[in-house]
């Protein structure tokens, strides 16, 4: 698989534009193509919840009866921790000890089926400061398709590195068809989500990706992600509180999906259940503009 890392104007698509402006883009393959199922991309600000939103998500898919992928990608490779209750080894862990002759892996080698049949993936990352996380994402959906398993698959989930959009870690964005953004009612959080409509609004250009919308997580309120949503044009999905039912699902190494009933437990899942019907469902698609740094500051009341 050709990957490489080069200037924007020296990367063109069908119809003649540069893959974004001003940055290093990774060119992938574009003969490499997920296939038939469904495919969303999960990101925003590091530490916001991405994973746990992610790994309840597939769930949830699975618990309406579709076949669910989820690829982690992050050096940390917990995305999928709560599915399969341990760390798994990395793409790029098993490829190094065949000397990264991907023919010699079977499926097994990396792929590790979580909790109700969800399938697992852990792309990992090039150690610090060398490499690119795209080259990672491009192997690991290679591998994929490789071993076939990406033709019985409805859902496939990218939950993406913290709100690093640079060329390498917006590779998701070449496959997916909507990317979500999580998000909780503050600024750091909601100036992180205007860099990623940014970087998904570039990729649009070229990919079939469109955004499809915000995801409130840990947040009782939100009053500044509504501002931002209506200032932009996006739409809140779904809205999860900041709720010890959730800390404590991640301390478990479990689902919410798994653990003792309650009525507080119920209402979390019948969130997840109603987003994954949505996105199931399909959304438009929206076309956001983002805003300049110092618009967010005005709208957000800083001085």
């Amino acid at each position: 698989m050709s990957v490489t890392s080069v200037p924007v104007d020296q990367i063109r698509r069908p119809g003649g534009r540069p893959d974004g402006d001003g940055s290093v883009q990774v060119h992938l393959d574009p003969r490499v193509k997920i296939g038939n199922a469904k495919v969303f991309a999960i990101y925003g600000k590091g530490g916001i919840g991405k994973s746990t939103t992610s790994s309840n998500l597939s769930a949830a898919f699975s618990k309406l009866g579709k076949r669910v992928l989820q690829i982690g990608c992050d050096p940390k490779h917990d995305s999928t921790f709560t599915l399969t209750k341990k760390l798994v080894p990395t793409v790029i862990d098993v490829l190094e000890t065949v000397d990264f002759h991907s023919e010699e892996l079977r499926p097994e080698d990396f792929v590790y089926e979580g909790y109700n049949g969800v399938l697992c993936v852990e792309a990992g990352g090039p150690p610090a400061g060398t490499g690119c996380g795209g080259y990672v994402v491009g192997q690991t959906v290679k591998l994929l398709k490789e071993h076939h398993l990406l033709e019985d698959t409805d859902v496939v989930i990218f939950d993406v590195l913290g709100d690093v959009v640079c060329g390498g870690f917006a590779a998701p964005l070449q496959h997916a068809d909507r990317a979500m953004i999580v998000t909780a009612n503050d600024f750091d959080s909601i100036f992180a989500m205007n860099r990623i409509v940014q970087a998904i609004s570039a990729k649009a250009k070229n990919y079939n990706v469109r955004l499809g919308g915000v995801i409130a997580n840990r947040s009782d309120a939100t009053d500044q992600i509504d501002k931002f949503n209506e200032r932009v044009g996006l739409e809140t999905m779904a809205r999860f509180p900041q709720l010890d039912v959730i800390r404590q699902s991640r301390l478990k190494k479990s689902t919410l999906f798994e653990l003792e009933d309650s009525p507080e437990l119920r209402a979390v899942q019948d969130e997840y259940l109603q987003l994954a019907a949505r996105m199931w469902a399909g959304t438009p698609g929206s076309a956001p503009q983002a805003l300049k740094d110092r618009e967010i500051f005005d709208l957000l009341g800083f001085d």
